[in-house]
Order: structure tokens, then C-alpha cells, then sequence
């Protein structure tokens, strides 16, 4: 199985497991017997999840405070994880969020931080882990895009060229690690209810008026589809029948007919004139 064995010496990396569709790929792997490392800046709630995984499944739990859009503490992981006598067969890197608006109007600071966490972080920490996974012939990695890959995405550009960045390289990664016994799955989720939309400015009532109700998918949902791709070695996941569609049809709709669509119904442009 591309999903490996879990060992008393293993753990699986998750990467913005504080909330979310993090919290819930670790609760599907502690499910499925791996003992978790949980690591996102909100140490209080990796500690409540640490705490709920090792009393309902009975695993191994780490946390491990960070901010990722710091190439420093990265970097310190590996060595936070080899004190605990631990080595990564399963990477999830989950950790990322959205701005929403214009390019014009964005704030600087907030669009390059978008870039460490949704990018820079990826790149980093599969260069960091991979090597030892492929020395010993066995692991997994999970990385986190979006929907939102598959065609750009006026109202949240930055955001979208982020997950195309990591669909593509998820599949390169994936393409060269063939035959080394390491697998790579890329998530791309739909709209998921998690508070995603709310924490980055828009309304239920926004996020619902831009993405039909019927498209949007629990995050408990996700993290199942996420955790069954990733042990069937699958390269790329679409959790739900309309967003598999809408991912098909973002590719045979010429962008000079979908962008108008996408930037009209996008609720964060609705006042770009002003």
C-alpha cells in the first residue's frame, strides 16, 4: 500500500492541523493507527486535537508550535523531530490561506506571507522530508491545492496561482519519485465549511452566493476522500461530483469565457470601481 505501515518510530507531519481540513486528515490518519506530529502557530488547539487523538485511537502525539512562513522555523524541524526519536513516512502539507480583492488594492505584506505559507512552505518541507523517505524506500505525501488550480481566479489571484503552483508541482514531484517507494497525492478541494471564507473577509452569505450550496463539502468529508487517495496512491483528488465537473469543465472553457464569469459572480469585486 502507497500509504505507509504505521511504526512506533514514525509519525505523519501535518501542517495547519489546528482547524479545519488539517484537523481532520489527523484524526482519518489516527484513525487508520499513525501516530501524529501537529504543527501550526495555535498551539492551544494542537494540544486539545493532540489530546483527542491519543485518548480516542490510542497513538503517538507531537505538537509543535510554528509559523511556516518562516524559513527558520522550518528549518528546525527536522531536528525537532529527530529529538523525539521520530522519522516522517506521511507529509500533509495543509497549512495555507486565502486574501480576497484586487491585486491593486491588496496589501503587500499579506500577499507575500500567502506565498511563503501556500508555496515556499511546500516546496521547503518536501525538500526537507523527501530525501529521507526515499533512503528508506516508503512514505507518503499529501499536499493541499484547491479547485482553484485548475483555471486563474480573478478576486483571489495570488491565491490561485498558489494552488496551481503546488497542483503542477505535486505532479512533477510525484512523476520523478516513481519506483522509490514515496507517493504523491494533491488535494484539491472545492469550497469546504470551515470557516475559510469567513476568516478571509466574506459572509456565509457571500461565499453562498458565489459558490452554489450543493458544491460545498464538510471538511470531515475532505479529509476522508484526502486519506483514501493518499493510501490508493492516487496523484490528484477532487472530493465531490460537482467540483470533479467544474474542475473537467474549467479545462475544455476557453479563459476568455470563464474569467468574465468568475470575476463577476466573485463577491470580493464587487466594488472594484469604487
Amino acid at each position: 500500500m502507497p500509504l505507509p505501515t504505521p511504526r512506533e518510530n514514525s509519525t505523519a507531519l501535518v501542517t495547519g492541523s489546528s482547524s479545519g481540513i488539517g484537523a481532520d486528515i489527523a484524526r482519518e490518519l489516527a484513525q487508520r493507527g499513525h501516530g501524529v506530529t501537529l504543527v501550526a502557530r495555535r498551539e492551544d488547539r494542537l494540544r486539545a486535537l493532540a489530546d483527542e487523538l491519543a485518548g480516542k485511537h490510542h497513538v503517538r502525539t507531537e505538537v509543535i508550535a510554528a509559523d511556516l512562513t518562516d524559513a527558520d522555523s522550518r528549518a528546525a524541524l527536522p531536528g525537532q523531530l529527530e529529538a523525539f526519536g521520530l522519522t516522517v513516512d506521511v507529509l500533509v502539507n495543509n497549512a495555507g490561506f486565502t486574501t480576497m480583492g484586487p491585486v491593486y488594492k491588496a496589501n503587500r505584506d499579506a500577499e507575500l506571507s500567502m506565498v511563503r505559507t501556500n508555496v515556499e512552505a511546500v516546496v521547503d518541507l518536501c525538500t526537507l522530508f523527501s530525501p529521507g523517505m526515499v533512503t528508506r524506500h516508503r512514505g507518503a505525501i499529501l499536499n493541499t491545492a484547491s479547485t482553484a488550480a485548475f483555471q486563474p481566479l480573478p478576486g483571489q489571484a495570488v491565491y490561485g496561482a498558489s494552488k496551481a503552483f503546488v497542483l503542477s508541482y505535486g505532479r512533477a514531484l510525484g512523476t520523478e519519485l516513481k519506483g522509490t517507494g514515496v507517493t504523491v497525492t494533491t488535494l484539491c478541494p472545492g469550497p469546504v465549511e470551515t470557516g475559510f471564507a469567513e476568516a478571509s473577509g466574506l459572509s456565509d452569505e457571500e461565499a453562498s452566493a458565489a459558490l452554489p450550496k450543493f458544491m460545498w463539502i464538510p471538511a470531515a468529508d475532505v479529509a476522508k476522500a484526502a486519506v483514501s487517495a493518499l493510501a490508493a496512491g492516487r496523484p490528484v483528488v477532487i472530493p465531490g461530483a460537482a467540483n470533479r465537473a467544474g474542475a473537467i469543465a474549467a479545462h475544455l472553457i476557453p479563459n476568455s469565457w470563464i474569467l468574465p464569469i468568475l470575476a463577476k459572480q466573485h463577491p470580493a469585486l464587487k466594488d472594484t470601481a469604487s
